[in-house]
C-alpha cells in the first residue's frame, strides 16, 4: 500500500497535463545563490543541532495546561495513534514539486530549468526546516498528549523525550504547505494558460491542510502550531520564489544560523 499510494498519485497528478507543453519559467539563478545555499544549510544544520540536544525540563518549568491558548487548551491531554500514521504516510506530498518539474524537463523543458527549481526548493526546505527545530528547541510549549492523565497518551508521555516538551510550532505543517506552494506555484508558471492552476491551487493547499488537520488530530500539534507552521510555510516558500524571480530585481533575502529575512526595495 505503502509503494502503491505515491506512484498512484504521481500518475494521477500527471494525466491533467500531460497534453500540455512546457514553457520557459521566470525563475533564474544567480550567484547570490551560493550563499544563500550556504547560509539555508547552517540554518538547517543550527536547528538539528539544537533539537537533538533538547532534553526534559523540570516539572516546574513546563506550562501548565491554564497557561496555553483559550483555542489550544481543548486539545490538550488529547492522543491518537492513527492520524499519527496518517501524517507520517502523507510524506510523498514532499516530492510532489520535484516530480512536476521531473515531468516538464521530461516532456520538453530543460534541465537548468529543473535543477535550478531543485535547487530553489532544497534552498526552502532547509530553511523551513531549521526554523522550525530551532523554534521548538526554546520549548514553548509540550506536545498535547504531554496533559494526557490515562490510557495511550499517559503512556506515550511517560515515554517521551525532550523533543515532546516543544510543540511550537508544526513542522509536518510548515513542510506540507512548502511543498504544496512549490507545486501550485511551479504548474502555474510552466502552464499559465492552463485551466487547470486553480485546481492545481486548491488541492495542493488541500492536501497541505489535512496534514496539519491529522497532526492535531493525533494530539501531536495544537491548532496555533498548524496555522502558524502552514504560514512559515508559506512564507518561506513566497520569499525564496520571489527572490528568483527574473523581473523582481528589487528582492534580496539572507539566511544565516538562527536568522532569515527579506528586504523589498521599491
Amino acid at each position: 500500500m505503502k509503494s502503491f499510494l505515491p506512484k498512484a498519485l504521481f500518475f494521477s497528478w500527471f494525466l491533467v497535463s500531460g497534453a500540455l507543453s512546457p514553457v520557459a519559467a521566470e525563475y533564474v539563478l544567480t550567484l547570490w545563490d551560493v550563499p544563500l545555499t550556504i547560509g539555508a544549510a547552517m540554518v538547517s544544520i543550527y536547528g538539528n543541532m539544537r533539537y537533538s540536544d533538547m532534553e526534559k525540563p523540570d516539572d516546574a518549568d513546563v506550562k501548565p495546561k491554564s497557561e496555553l491558548l483559550p483555542w489550544d487548551r481543548p486539545v490538550a491531554g488529547r492522543y491518537e495513534e492513527w492520524p499519527d500514521k496518517w501524517s507520517d504516510w502523507a510524506a510523498p506530498i514532499a516530492v510532489a514539486p520535484l516530480a512536476l518539474a521531473g515531468y516538464s524537463w521530461y516532456s520538453g523543458g530543460t534541465a537548468s530549468v529543473f535543477w535550478g527549481h531543485t535547487l530553489m526548493y532544497a534552498q526552502a526546505l532547509a530553511i523551513q526546516s531549521g526554523l522550525n527545530l530551532a523554534t521548538r528547541s526554546l520549548k514553548i510549549w509540550p506536545r498535547p498528549y504531554m496533559y494526557a492523565e490515562e490510557g495511550e497518551g499517559r503512556e506515550a508521555a511517560e515515554k517521551a523525550e525532550g523533543e515532546a516538551y516543544g510543540s511550537f510550532f508544526s513542522g509536518h505543517s510548515s513542510a506540507a504547505f512548502t511543498a504544496a506552494v512549490f507545486t501550485a506555484s511551479y504548474f502555474s508558471e510552466m502552464y499559465p494558460s492552463s485551466p487547470y492552476r486553480s485546481v492545481v491551487w486548491a488541492s495542493s493547499l488541500s492536501l497541505a491542510g489535512f496534514v496539519g488537520a491529522l497532526r492535531i488530530a493525533a494530539g501531536k500539534h495544537y491548532p496555533s502550531d498548524v496555522v502558524v507552521g502552514a504560514l512559515v510555510g508559506t512564507g518561506v516558500s513566497l520569499l525564496v520564489l520571489e527572490s528568483h524571480r527574473e523581473s523582481a530585481k528589487n528582492v534580496s533575502l539572507w539566511v544565516g544560523p538562527g536568522n532569515f529575512g527579506a528586504v523589498f526595495s521599491f
